[in-house]
C-alpha cells in the first residue's frame, strides 16, 4: 500500500491547516454560548512548526493545502508564512478560507504570496441579519473584501451555511449572485459540530430541500466533476455567469471520495472532521521529533481515517470547536 492511501483505498493529497482559533466574528453556529475562549498563544502551533509538518506531509503525497482558522487573516505575519508554504517542494496549490473582513487590503497581497483559490464565508446579504448571525457590524467590510477578491483571483467561492428559520429565505438572492457574477455560490448544510449548542435538526435544510428551492428559480444543469472539486455538487443555471454548489455532509455524505486530513490550530492531526479522534503532533515536534517521526505520525492519521462518518442528523461533536478545526 502506498503511504498516502488509507485503508479504504482513498488517496490522501489534501491537508487543511488551521493557523489560529481566534476570530473577529462570533457566528452563532461556531462559537459557544459563553463566547470564544481562545487558547494561550503558547498552545498554538508556531509557523516554523507548521512548515516542518507540511514538509513531512509532502513526503507522503500531500500536494494541496488550505489555510483556515478561526480567521486566518488576523494572525500576524500570515503573508510571509504563506510565501514559505508556497515555496515548499511538493506543494502544488494553496487555498484560503476567510470571512472576508480583512480582504479589501489583503486580497492582492495574498494572491502575490501564493494563494490560488479563495473561499469567503457569507451567510446573509442583509446587514441586520449579518449582525444577528455574527454579533458584529462588519457586513460592508465583507462585501468590500469580496469585490477586492474578485479583482485579485480568477475564481471566488462564496460559502453560505443554510439555517432554517434564519437565512434559508435568502437562497433566491444568493442564486442571483451566481446569475450576475462569476462566483461559485455554495450552499452548505448546517453541521452538528463544535461546542456552540446551536445545532438542532430542525435547522437543517438537506441537499434535496436546497436543490428543490433553487430549481424553483430555473433548471439546474449538473457540471461535470473535476478531480479537485471536493465535496461540492456543481450546477449551473441557464445564462448564469457563475455556478451553484451544494455541500451536504449529512444527507448525502461524500466520505467515499474524501481525500483530506486536518491539522488543528493546537497541533493535532484530525483524520475526519466529524470524529473526535485526534493524534497529537505538536508535542512530538516540540520534543525534537525527527522528520521520519513526523511522517510516521501523519501516516498514522491517514491509516486511521474511518470508512465514513456517523454524524447523522441527530448528534453533535463536542470535543473541538469549529474555530479550532477550521472546517
Amino acid at each position: 500500500m502506498e503511504t498516502n492511501i488509507d485503508p479504504f483505498d482513498r488517496r490522501i493529497t489534501y491537508l487543511r491547516v488551521s493557523v489560529t482559533d481566534r476570530c473577529n466574528l462570533r457566528c452563532c453556529y461556531c462559537v459557544s454560548a459563553d463566547g470564544l475562549n481562545p487558547l494561550p498563544h503558547s498552545e498554538i502551533l508556531r509557523y516554523e512548526e507548521i512548515i516542518e509538518i507540511v514538509r513531512a506531509a509532502t513526503d507522503l503525497g500531500i500536494r494541496k493545502l488550505r489555510i483556515t482558522g478561526g480567521e486566518p487573516l488576523i494572525r500576524r505575519d500570515i503573508l510571509p508564512f504563506i510565501k514559505l508554504l508556497a515555496a515548499t517542494p511538493g506543494i502544488e496549490e494553496i487555498g484560503l478560507t476567510t470571512n472576508g473582513i480583512l480582504l479589501k487590503d489583503m486580497a492582492g497581497p495574498l494572491s502575490d504570496a501564493g494563494i490560488k483559490r479563495i473561499n469567503i464565508s457569507l451567510d446573509t446579504l442583509n446587514p441586520l441579519k449579518f449582525r444577528k448571525i455574527t454579533l458584529r457590524d462588519s457586513f460592508y467590510k465583507v462585501m468590500d473584501g469580496i469585490a477586492a477578491a474578485t479583482e485579485a483571483f480568477s475564481l471566488v467561492k462564496l460559502n453560505m451555511v443554510v439555517i432554517r428559520g434564519v437565512n434559508d429565505n435568502e437562497i433566491p438572492q444568493f442564486v442571483e449572485l451566481a446569475m450576475h457574477h462569476p462566483y461559485v455560490v455554495r450552499f452548505i448544510e448546517c453541521m452538528p459540530i463544535g461546542k456552540s449548542g446551536f445545532w438542532d435538526i430542525r435547522k437543517v435544510l438537506t441537499f434535496d430541500e436546497i436543490k428543490s428551492r433553487i430549481e424553483l428559480l430555473g433548471s439546474l444543469h449538473q457540471v461535470p466533476s473535476m478531480a479537485d472539486d471536493g465535496p461540492s455538487k456543481r450546477y449551473r443555471l441557464k445564462h448564469a455567469k457563475g455556478e451553484i454548489g451544494i455541500i451536504s455532509p449529512l444527507s448525502h455524505n461524500f466520505c467515499a471520495d474524501c481525500n483530506r486530513i486536518r491539522l488543528t490550530a493546537n497541533g493535532r492531526l484530525r483524520p475526519c472532521l466529524f470524529s473526535d479522534h485526534e493524534i497529537d503532533i505538536k508535542g512530538p515536534v516540540r520534543s525534537g521529533c525527527t522528520h521520519k517521526g513526523l511522517t510516521d505520525l501523519i501516516q498514522k492519521a491517514i491509516a486511521q481515517k474511518p470508512r465514513r462518518h456517523y454524524a447523522g442528523l441527530d448528534q453533535e461533536s463536542h470535543l473541538c470547536s469549529m474555530s479550532m478545526i477550521g472546517g
